[in-house]
């Protein structure tokens, strides 16, 4: 019984050997096996489409003010009146000190005596002068009858007396002059007097300290009784009164790079952002050097803030992004659709049925996010964005389109 019994045992087990073997041979040949679907290679890719394009600019630099001047006395004096301090905004023409300057009031004093004077000795020149002239007006008049007789009545009045009237006219005519002359010289006294005190107080008025501008004190040098020496002093030592900024008007300095330097020019608009502040503001290009730096190659290239809230303040860092050459509704392409080859550029071109063309392409303005293309593509083709480098021309694709602005989106997480 046993032998037969090990018999069976070991047929059944060939048995369970070899359909073990056929299934697992038939599992291997169906693994192997896959769809033409699944053979053909997919693709990113992406329309031709139009839009507005321009190149971009971003420079960081810091915030300076439009003008920064440390103000000084003209004339030397004590400081008698201090107005302002470190944070006090001013407008143009505001009196931010007093200086204390006797010697300039008691040459106001005396300016005004010597008017006086003047004033006076112009009245009695006046009045000189209209005495005179009553007398030469009855010397003349007696003279002109005394004439006119002896030329009508031969003999009737001697010839003596008539001319020593004349004599006499003559003298009154020259005393009027002569007081005329006197009256002219005292308006010129009083007028020089006038015009000395003018001056002295135009340098009087020097003693008060104005600012020249709106703005705000960022620095204070002096303290009440402080001997401001004039400004206009050759001393190394002149101390001056407060620095002066303003604050309603931004300068942001920028090197602009030699590549960008054809693009600039004034008026162009700039957004500006300050980061510590998380706000955005316009600024515009106001000014140009036109010179290009030999050792860093950029031009020196300012950009006008205008800070009227006054939130902006000296020596803020921000961003400025100027934007040029700019072309609308042009046919751009990203870039990670050109093939660079040299001086040629290139572009795989997917057809609706899938298949791979290599296409030459012409491109003018480059952003990084696209290129405009001026020849070798139309509106609405479709540009492979993947894996480029293992396409070839008439090969079949599976194109996966992918949407501008999602990737554009991607692009820039």
């Amino acid at each position: 019984m046993f032998p037969a019994r090990g018999t069976a045992l070991i047929t059944l087990s060939a048995a369970l050997l070899a359909g073990c073997t056929v299934s697992c041979g038939d599992s291997s040949a169906q693994a192997k096996r896959v769809s033409p679907a699944q053979e053909t290679p997919e693709i990113a890719v992406m329309k031709v489409n139009r839009q507005d394009l321009a190149k971009s600019l971003s420079v960081s630099s810091e915030l300076v003010p439009f003008q920064q001047i440390d103000v000084y006395a003209k004339e030397s004096g004590f400081v008698q009146k201090l107005n302002v301090d470190y944070g006090s905004n001013v407008e143009a023409g505001q009196v931010m000190a007093v200086l204390e300057i006797p010697e300039l009031q008691i040459q106001l004093d005396e300016d005004q005596a010597e008017i006086s004077y003047a004033a006076n000795q112009v009245a009695r020149a006046q009045e000189q002068v209209q005495a005179v002239m009553a007398e030469q007006k009855v010397t003349h008049l007696q003279f002109s009858r005394l004439d006119q007789v002896a030329k009508t009545q031969s003999g009737l009045v001697a010839q003596q007396e008539v001319d020593n009237w004349r004599g006499k006219d003559l003298a009154a005519m020259a005393d009027l002059a002569s007081a005329r002359a006197a009256l002219e010289s005292a308006k010129s006294q009083l007028a020089r007097a006038m015009e000395k005190q003018r001056r002295d107080h135009a340098v009087f008025e020097y003693s008060k300290i104005t600012a020249p501008f709106a703005g705000v004190v960022t620095k204070r040098y002096a303290n009440l009784g402080t001997l401001m020496q004039s400004g206009i002093s050759s001393s190394t030592q002149v101390l001056p009164l407060v620095q002066l900024s303003q604050d309603s008007l931004f300068r942001l300095v920028i090197p602009v790079s030699e590549s960008y330097v054809p693009g600039i020019k004034i008026g162009d608009s700039a957004d500006v952002r300050v980061p510590s502040l998380q706000q955005n503001f316009t600024g515009k290009v106001a000014r140009i050097s036109f010179d290009v730096d030999r050792s860093t190659r950029t031009m020196h290239t300012e950009v006008d803030v205008p800070n009227p809230k006054r939130i902006l303040m000296p020596g803020m860092y921000a961003e400025a992004t100027l934007e040029f050459d700019l072309r609308r509704h042009v046919l751009v392409v990203p870039p990670q659709a050109v093939n660079i080859e040299g001086q040629n550029h290139s572009v795989w071109v997917i057809s609706p049925s899938g298949k791979v063309e290599h296409r030459e392409v012409t491109l003018g303005v480059e952003t990084p996010d696209a290129i405009e293309v001026l020849s070798g593509l139309n509106e609405g083709e479709v540009v492979a964005i993947g894996d480029r480098s293992r396409l070839h021309s008439g090969e079949t694709v599976r194109a996966k389109e992918t949407q501008l602005i999602q990737y554009r989106a991607e692009s820039e997480k």
